[in-house]
């Protein structure tokens, strides 16, 4: 049983609630909320409140956007030849800030994982074979996750877009620049060995 206030106490529980959140971390943020000027505090109620009303996915990528097409797909100096498919709008946001893509972006909204009951038919997977099927591209790059999922995700969508004149291609994996070799693990010299490159 809480000893804080019935308000504090309720902010608690509901902070604690969110991703990575414990309850000293929840507790710590409500405090925190209750110290800082009244401006703020609701200034933050207020971004919660507007993602959650004016945030959707784009028609055409599934990326978030407030408008009917995201920023990305607005742009017509995007490279509409490229189609980059990830996992989630935040894996998307990684590729971005590498600033090294100038392509599209295809969104899945997950991956294949029959072990927690997602299947093809939860995904955004009809609407990137209709994307194919419609568009223009030369190139599909697959940007799963390296997991069991997410490989397995890459090689479902390989298979559904067989049919179609286009490179598939997936993203490099190994040693990065710059790393020693006996720090690496076994998962990342096999990734490095396996996809080597001709110099």
């Amino acid at each position: 049983m809480s000893s804080h206030a019935g308000a504090v106490s309720q902010l608690v529980d509901r902070l604690s609630q969110l991703p990575g959140i414990g309850r000293k971390s929840a507790e710590r943020l409500a405090f925190h909320l209750l110290r800082v000027r009244e401006d703020e505090a609701l200034a933050l109620s207020d971004a919660i409140r507007r993602v959650r009303t004016d945030v959707r996915y784009c028609a055409a990528c599934f990326n978030l956007s407030e408008k009917e097409l995201c920023q990305i797909c607005a742009d017509p100096n995007r490279d509409a030849a490229r189609l980059c498919v990830v996992e989630q709008p935040r894996d998307l946001l990684s590729l971005e800030a590498s600033g090294a893509y100038k392509g599209l972006y295809h969104v899945l909204l997950g991956r294949i994982a029959p072990l927690d009951g997602v299947t093809p038919d939860q995904l955004t997977i009809d609407a990137l074979v209709e994307r194919v099927r419609t568009g223009k591209f030369s190139e599909i790059i697959m940007a799963t996750n390296p997991t069991v999922e997410g490989d397995g995700t890459s090689l479902y969508l390989s298979n559904q877009l067989s049919e179609f004149p286009v490179e598939i291609t997936r993203l490099a994996r190994g040693i990065t620049a710059g790393s020693v070799l006996e720090y690496a693990n076994r998962e990342i010299i096999a990734d490095a060995l396996t996809g080597r490159q001709k110099l």
